[in-house]
């Protein structure tokens, strides 16, 4: 551990960047063997604690911009310190770079609400003591939550700038990243927030309408097609090349900028906070996964926050993938089969450990091309595996894979209760109706999902009466 708060350390390798780094987003020995270098931000709790004592005191509404409530938790925040950039100085850029985000998209970064959804909850046959508890991140900057991974970057990268030349302005490096949907769209607005140019490497058939929305906002778009025989997503590869070329990683992806996932446990730590008075507790939260980025953020941010006191038990997280392709089940089942029995507390984070020092054994690209209704979460691999199958061996969660009639049964379901979301931002509570079904969720429990994505012009209807006991009503914009 550094003298910071926090250091960043490979969880494959457990190297550090060189100290002195302004993008130390990936593992300096990557690429020479088969282990799984992911950068992780990890906090020296204690002073953590003392930082962020005010934390489970003031409430959301005192402070609903989450990257000043929680800016003591960011290494950004101790890299600033570090370089003379004081506390003042800090929460005067991120609302500086707030203003700037809210006059491109019309918002920026507040704190979004948790509720008990009624709705939901008797459609669902829970009880008056259980039920489903949304997290809505519909209305979150460029409509999910993939906007707080890259503010987290974002900022990072203007304190480095700070740091280096006494100006906030961009340099010569693009970013970059691969995408064709929220985390693309999310990328285009921080950076046209920032004036910092962006490509977005995006499959031939993209969405429409994401793609005139990306051109909108500026930046350059490069249409990759996928080749037969060859397996693995052909934007990430193009990425690949790009940050070989010298660009900046502006991407959700853990294992391209570990400091993605910090910017997302602004929400893990917000939601931490909302769960925290609930009584009886919330025993389980379901996450969608693509990528890996919102669920290995949210684990993380939890398992701090009970460290922290912020909160009491751990719910199990269960995440969700499509039937179309679900690789994170396929290793967590590998693992699981390595560790036949769970004897300590610690043995989880032992079999994970070995695990990604033999990545290709657990995780590899889908071998077909993926289609589902919930286009949001078909990467063909879980790029921060390691992280998520530790949280839910820890918990005792599971992984769900959510075949199509639940995802459409799901998003049916949220948009009847009010929601105006997307079938990949339901695809948590797709994840619930299946564990509903195989009774790992009883009625009287409480359970919590994240509603991660608005809707879109191109999103199918939902049919009518899809799901009993829901009525068609207004849908919340």
């Amino acid at each position: 551990m550094t003298a910071l708060p926090s250091a960043l350390v490979c969880a494959g390798c457990g190297a550090s960047p060189d100290a002195g780094d302004p993008y130390p987003f990936r593992c300096p020995h990557r690429g020479g063997d088969d282990a799984d270098h992911v950068v992780a931000r990890v906090l020296d709790l204690a002073g953590a604690r003392r930082g962020a004592a005010h934390l489970g005191g003031a409430s959301l509404a005192d402070e609903p911009r989450p990257f000043v409530r929680y800016r003591a938790l960011l290494h950004s925040h101790h890299r600033a310190a570090s370089v003379g950039i004081g506390d003042d100085r800090f929460v005067a850029l991120v609302a500086d770079l707030d203003r700037r985000v809210e006059s491109v998209d019309g918002r920026g970064f507040r704190s979004t609400p948790l509720h008990r959804d009624d709705v939901i909850s008797d459609a669902l046959g829970f009880t008056h003591r259980g039920g489903v508890w949304v997290k809505d991140e519909t209305g979150n900057v460029a409509g999910s939550h993939k906007g707080r991974h890259l503010f987290g970057v974002l900022l990072h990268l203007v304190v480095s700038r700070l740091a280096a030349t006494g100006s906030t302005r961009p340099d010569s490096r693009s970013l970059a990243i691969a995408s064709c949907g929220n985390a693309a769209l999310a990328a285009a607005t921080l950076a046209a927030a920032a004036e910092w140019p962006l490509r977005v490497f995006v499959p031939v058939d993209a969405d429409e309408w994401v793609v005139g929305r990306l051109r909108g906002l500026g930046a350059t778009l490069v249409a990759c097609e996928r080749r037969a025989g060859v397996p693995g997503d052909p934007t990430v590869e193009r990425l690949l090349g790009e940050l070989q070329d010298g660009a900046l990683a502006f991407t959700c992806q853990g294992n391209l900028n570990g400091l993605a996932i910090e910017g997302g446990e602004t929400l893990g730590w917000e939601l931490a906070e909302q769960l925290a008075p609930l009584d009886p507790p919330v025993g389980h939260l379901v996450v969608q996964v693509g990528g890996g980025a919102l669920a290995s953020s949210c684990a993380q941010a939890l398992a701090e926050s009970r460290t922290l006191g912020l909160l009491g038990a751990l719910p199990r997280v269960h995440t969700v993938q499509t039937a179309a392709a679900h690789p994170l089940q396929r290793a967590f089942d590998a693992v699981r089969r390595d560790l036949p029995v769970l004897a300590g507390p610690g043995d989880a984070d032992r079999a994970v450990a070995a695990a990604v020092r033999h990545r290709s054994d657990y995780m590899w690209p889908w071998e077909t091309e993926p289609r589902s209704v919930a286009t949001g979460i078909l990467d063909d691999e879980t790029y921060d595996w390691a992280a998520i199958v530790a949280a839910m061996l820890r918990t005792g969660g599971q992984p769900v894979v959510a075949s199509e009639e639940r995802l459409v049964q799901a998003h049916g379901l949220g948009r009847r209760a009010g929601y105006a979301v997307s079938p990949t931002g339901t695809a948590g509570l797709a994840g619930l109706l299946e564990l509903r079904d195989a009774g790992a969720v009883g009625s009287d429990e409480r359970v919590a999902v994240l509603f991660t994505g608005a809707s879109r012009p191109s999103d199918p209807e939902p049919p009518a009466g899809q799901h009993a006991g829901v009525s068609t009503g207004e849908v919340r914009s």
